[in-house]
C-alpha cells in the first residue's frame, strides 16, 4: 500500500526504488530546514547506506521513529512545513519490508544506535561519539516479499539528478559519483534537451512556494517535469494544470491575443515545481496532486512572472510569437485534413477496424483495474488471432497491424491523418488531443522476434516518439518478451527465452525435443495463454532524457543509409572458427 508496487527492480517505480526515496526525503527536509548541506549514499550489492548530516533524530525517539505509526516529528507544521511524507510512515514501511535494518542517529557527542530484522528489533545501544550530527540508516530489502530483485544504477542517478534539481546548494555522494545543481530546474531542462536546440532561451522564474523553467522545442505535444514539496508527480495535477493556464494567460495578454491554449503549448517543454503545506495526492504514491486551491495562487503568479519575463526579453518573447502563430496556422490547415480523416474512418466501420476492445478502460477513474488495462499491438491476424482467445476480456485489448507502419521520421502532424492505420491507432489509443484521454495503462508492443518484428517495433517507436513523446516519457509504452524456444520431453515442458536458457534446460531434461518459435502465429493458443497473463514479461521503454530521443531517430530512422550501414559492418559480431 504505501510503496505502490513490489517489483524486480527493473522499472523505476519498483518498492525497492520507493523505499530509497522515503530515507533520502528525510534528509532531504532536514536540508531544506537549513541543518545540513550534504548527503552521502552507498550501495554494496542489495544493502544501501544514507547519512545526512542533519540535526539526527532524537536519540529518545529512534526506535519509535522507524517503528511506530505516527511518531514521525513531520506532525508540527512549524517545523515541516513543505513535506511530502507526511502519513508517518516512511522509514517504518522500509524496516518492515528490509530483512535487515539498522539507524544510527548522532546528537550533540552522542549517539543511539538500533538493529532491526523484518521489522523486530535486535539490538540497541547509546554512548559518545565525535562524530558530526546526523542520521544514518542502513538496509536491505528482503527478498522473501521482493523475491529476486536488482538495483539499477541509472534508476538510482535518474533519482538523486531530481533531487539535486529541486534543491540547489545540496550535495550528494553515491558511490564516488557528485550530484549538484546550481541552477535548479533551469538545469533540469537543459539536461534534458541535450544537444536539441530550444527556440530560445530557457525561462528561469522563482518565487516564495514555487519554481518554473520553460522553453519550446520544435517536438509535437507538451512535455512536462512536475514537482511538489520535492516529490516527482508523474501523472502532473492541479499544479500542472495551473502553470498551464498561467502561460496561456501571460501570452495573451503580453500580445493581446487570444490564442488557444493547444496553440501557446505544442512544443513546450517545462518544469515546475511547488512547496504545499498538507498537499493532497489521488494515491497513496502520491504520483498526481489533487489539491484545488492550488489553482487560485499559482495562475495568477506563473501569469505575472511570464509577463515579466516577456517584457525583459522582447527577442525570446518574439520567438514565442512566432512559434504560437506557426502552431496556429498548422492546426487550422490540419482541421480540413482532421474532418477528411474522420469522415473517411466513419465510412469505413463504426467503431475502430482491427481493434479488439476490453470492459475497463484506463481513462475511467471509477474503475478499480484501470492500471492493468492494456492495449497489445500485434503483427496481423495470425498473431492476433492466438491473443484474443486467451486475453483477459476486463483489461486487455488487442489491436492487430497490416503489415509494416509508415515510417513517420521527419514527417509533419498531418502524417498521421492521411495514414489510416497510424490515425486508427491514435484513435484506439484516445491520445489525439491529449494524454488525459488515454484509454490503456500500458501499450504493449508484440511483435515477432525476428527481423520484421524488430523493424516494425522500431517504426511503431518512431510514431510515438515522434508525435507522442509524452506517452513514453510517462512510462506507458512496453515491449513483449515471449519464448522463443520450447524445450520438452514426455514429463516436462519449458519455455526459453534466450538460448542461454534453451541449452540450460537442454541440458536438464533427458531426451529433449527442442522447437524455435520464429513468430507468436506459430505458439498455439492454449500455450499462449501464460504469456499474456499473470506471468507477462514486459520491459519498459525508457528515455534517458529527451535529447536522446532526436539523436537516436535521426541515426536508426533518419536518410543516413551510408552511416548506418558502415556502423553495421564496424560492429558486426561474427563467429570465429
Amino acid at each position: 500500500m504505501y510503496i505502490g508496487r513490489l517489483g524486480d527492480g527493473s522499472t523505476p517505480v519498483d518498492g525497492i526504488y520507493v523505499m530509497l526515496k522515503e530515507v533520502v526525503d528525510n534528509s532531504i527536509d532536514e536540508f531544506i530546514m537549513g541543518a545540513g548541506k550534504k548527503i552521502e549514499i552507498a550501495r554494496d550489492g542489495a544493502t544501501v547506506e544514507i547519512r545526512d548530516f542533519g540535526r539526527g533524530i532524537p536519540l529518545g525517539k529512534v526506535v519509535d521513529c522507524v517503528s511506530q505509526i505516527n511518531t514521525g516529528g513531520k506532525y508540527n507544521d512549524d517545523v515541516f512545513q513543505f513535506s511530502v511524507g507526511l502519513n508517518g510512515v516512511g522509514t517504518k514501511a522500509v524496516n518492515a519490508l528490509s530483512s535487515s535494518f539498522e539507524v544510527k542517529s548522532v546528537r550533540d557527542g552522542r549517539f543511539k544506535h538500533a538493529s532491526f530484522e523484518r521489522g523486530k528489533l535486535k539490538s540497541e545501544k547509546d554512548g559518545k561519539t565525535d562524530e558530526p550530527n546526523g542520521t544514518w540508516i542502513r538496509f536491505t530489502p528482503d527478498t522473501e516479499i521482493f523475491g529476486k530483485y536488482d538495483w539499477r544504477e541509472e534508476f538510482i542517478a535518474h533519482r538523486l539528478r531530481y533531487y539535486a534539481y529541486l534543491n540547489s546548494g545540496l550535495k550528494l555522494g553515491y558511490n564516488g559519483e557528485t550530484y549538484q545543481s546550481k541552477n535548479g530546474l533551469k538545469d533540469l531542462l537543459t539536461d534534458e534537451i541535450g544537444d536539441a536546440e530550444p527556440l530560445y532561451e530557457i525561462a528561469h522564474c522563482e518565487g516564495d512556494r514555487f519554481e518554473f523553467a520553460f522553453t519550446h522545442g520544435n517536438s509535437y505535444g507538451e512535455s512536462y517535469f512536475s514537482f511538489v514539496n520535492g516529490q516527482y508527480t508523474n501523472d502532473g495535477g492541479t499544479h500542472q494544470s495551473a502553470f498551464r493556464e498561467g502561460i496561456l494567460k501571460a501570452v495573451n495578454e503580453h500580445f493581446k491575443k487570444s490564442f488557444a491554449g493547444e496553440d501557446v503549448r505544442d512544443g513546450l517543454i517545462a518544469a515546475v515545481a511547488v512547496k504545499l503545506q498538507d498537499p493532497v495526492f489521488e494515491s497513496q504514491t502520491k504520483n498526481k496532486l489533487g489539491s484545488a486551491d492550488v489553482r487560485t495562487w499559482l495562475v495568477p503568479a506563473v501569469r505575472d512572472k511570464v509577463v515579466r519575463f516577456l517584457h525583459e526579453h522582447p527577442e525570446d518573447a518574439k520567438a514565442i510569437l512566432e512559434k504560437v502563430t506557426m502552431n496556429e496556422r498548422i492546426r487550422k490547415e490540419l482541421s480540413a485534413i482532421k474532418k477528411e480523416a474522420r469522415d473517411r474512418a466513419k465510412k469505413v466501420a463504426i467503431r475502430i477496424p482491427k481493434l479488439t476492445d476490453c470492459k475497463y478502460h484506463y481513462d475511467d477513474q471509477t474503475t478499480k483495474r484501470r492500471d492493468e488495462t492494456t492495449i497489445f499491438l500485434s503483427e496481423g491476424d495470425s498473431a492476433a488471432g492466438v491473443m484474443v482467445p486467451t486475453r483477459d476480456v476486463y483489461t486487455q485489448a488487442i489491436f492487430s497491424l497490416k503489415g509494416k507502419p509508415l515510417n513517420c521520421h521527419g514527417l509533419k502532424r498531418d502524417a498521421i491523418y492521411k495514414n489510416e492505420e497510424l490515425y486508427n491507432i491514435m484513435r484506439a489509443l484516445g491520445i489525439e488531443d491529449s494524454l488525459e484521454g488515454l484509454r490503456y495503462n500500458r501499450v504493449v508492443l508484440a511483435t515477432d522476434a525476428d527481423v520484421d518484428g524488430m523493424h516494425i517495433r522500431n517504426l511503431l517507436l518512431t510514431f510515438f516518439l515522434r508525435y507522442f513523446e509524452d506517452l513514453v516519457l510517462k512510462g506507458h509504452v512496453f515491449i513483449l518478451e515471449t519464448p522463443l524456444f520450447r524445450v520438452r520431453n514426455k514429463g516436462e515442458t519449458r519455455y526459453c527465452y534466450s538460448e542461454a536458457e534453451r541449452d540450460a534446460a537442454m541440458a536438464a531434461l533427458k531426451g529433449p525435443e527442442v522447437t524455435r518459435f520464429k513468430g507468436l502465429g506459430e505458439i498455439s493458443p492454449k500455450e499462449f495463454g501464460q504469456f499474456i497473463g499473470k506471468d507477462i514479461r514486459l520491459v519498459p521503454v525508457d528515455v534517458g532524457s529527451m535529447g536522446e530521443v532526436a539523436r537516436s531517430l535521426e541515426f536508426f530512422m533518419g536518410k543516413n543509409t551510408p552511416e548506418r550501414r558502415d556502423f553495421i559492418v564496424d560492429n558486426l559480431a561474427t563467429d570465429v572458427l
